[in-house]
């Protein structure tokens, strides 16, 4: 199918410097972020007592992309993510159509999370406080990816303690109920299928460690590692928070919360905790979109080399081994959506074409042979088919935007093969 692409030896090749531990927290920081303060409500509205059915289905969903992300990762060692295997497996339609799906929905969860912070800092500025989130994490990664990953760190270890705060009062209050947890008739196919969805979201920091693939020393054997080790520990700290937090609430009493969290803190008479939940979301978010510009530029990047993009964005610079046009380019557009856009609707929009990305994604490991790391059959089986099926099931909002916008890429590609062929 072609080698293994790699930019070794070029001129703006990138500082190979993030070991295993390095490449985990980057996972965890985009994983354990904004979502699990803001994404479970949502979903309990749609799953109702079956909510617990649909986090336990986007793991598997998640699993399973996460196992064909690292199979390809391992091989295809450059920065692009799924880009790069779409174009080397598929074709370059194929992987075109991953890269639009994922600079454009992940630009959109950027926005996402710098409107979280905004929301959570000062609500009544929550636009101007987006911008300015956006502004100082760009000027983080453009200093050079260790940096980030050392303040990915200390967030993940503020976020992760505020949660276990959260989990310990819900669990030992006396308003805990594990009568809560049980499946009633409020639970659908469709409305669990929908939940599955919206938690996704949540879960899909792992392809930030993919996109790193041509920092990481080592990626034959960092990447396969780090990717089901950063899932595994956020499936885990995912599913004891939802317990604790049905416990208290209840299905119907969480699809009804604005701050699923703070409010299961104030059910649990801990208002003390209450403010330090807020902090502890501002700093989730930060995290998420700290490692989110990360990804999102590295994308860039790849398809800046292939002129998918403006080749000026395929820049790395001199002393910082960092794609700084990029990661600046991207970090003005999330400032201006920052500025301009809705929390809701950004979430669903890049729900929807983050499962698209991993939908090629699957494809692309499907055609790997056995003497190339290829998983089981199943696993890239299930992956497609329940991408498809988890974004078809979110709102019909996010669905008709999301196509529209997946057609359009397609359609700019097309428009430039054609002027392409008749310039030759």
């Amino acid at each position: 199918m072609g080698k293994p692409s790699t930019a070794a030896g070029l001129p703006d090749e990138l500082r190979r410097r993030l070991g295993v531990p390095d490449a985990v927290v980057i996972g965890l920081g985009s994983m354990i972020g904004a979502g699990i303060f803001a994404a479970l409500a949502p979903a309990a509205h749609a799953a109702g007592s079956g909510l617990l059915v649909g986090l336990a289905l986007a793991a598997v969903v998640a699993y399973c992309n996460a196992t064909s992300s690292a199979r390809l990762a391992a091989r295809y060692p450059a920065s692009g993510g799924t880009y790069v295997y779409g174009r080397e497996r598929l074709g370059p339609f194929w992987g075109y159509l991953a890269g639009w799906a994922f600079v454009v929905g992940k630009t959109a969860s950027c926005a996402a999370m710098a409107l979280t912070v905004g929301s959570y800092v000062w609500p009544g500025q929550a636009h101007a406080v987006a911008v300015a989130a956006v502004v100082a994490l760009t000027a983080v990664n453009y200093a050079g990816v260790q940096k980030s990953a050392v303040l990915t760190r200390v967030i993940v270890g503020v976020v992760v303690a505020v949660l276990a705060a959260v989990v310990v009062a819900a669990l030992t209050s006396g308003a805990s109920d594990a009568a809560r947890l049980d499946i009633g008739d409020d639970a659908t196919a469709g409305g669990v299928l929908q939940a599955a969805g919206l938690l996704f979201f949540a879960f899909a920091g792992y392809a930030r460690i993919a996109t790193l693939g041509e920092e990481v020393r080592d990626p034959a054997r960092t990447i396969p590692r780090a990717i089901p080790i950063a899932l595994g520990i956020t499936l885990v700290v995912y599913a004891v928070v939802a317990v604790a937090v049905l416990t208290v609430l209840g299905a119907d009493g969480l699809a009804k919360a604005t701050a699923p969290l703070s409010d299961a803190a104030r059910a649990a008479g801990a208002d003390w905790l209450v403010p330090v939940v807020r902090v502890g979301a501002a700093v989730a978010a930060l995290g998420s979109l700290l490692a989110l510009i990360l990804g999102v530029s590295r994308t860039t990047l790849a398809m800046a080399r292939d002129r998918h993009l403006p080749h000026a964005l395929a820049a790395v610079h001199p002393t910082f081994k960092v794609p700084h046009r990029a990661e600046l380019a991207v970090g003005a557009v999330v400032a201006v959506l920052a500025a301009t856009g809705d929390l809701r609707g950004a979430i669903g929009f890049s729900s929807f074409g983050v499962l698209a990305y991993y939908a090629v994604a699957n494809a692309s490991a499907w055609t790997l042979g056995p003497d190339e790391g290829r998983p089981a059959r199943i696993v890239p089986a299930v992956g497609l088919a329940g991408c498809l099926v988890l974004a078809f099931a979110l709102p019909s909002a996010s669905v008709i935007s999301g196509a529209a916008v997946l057609a359009l890429g397609a359609a700019v590609y097309g428009v430039r093969r054609t002027l392409a062929a008749q310039s030759s």
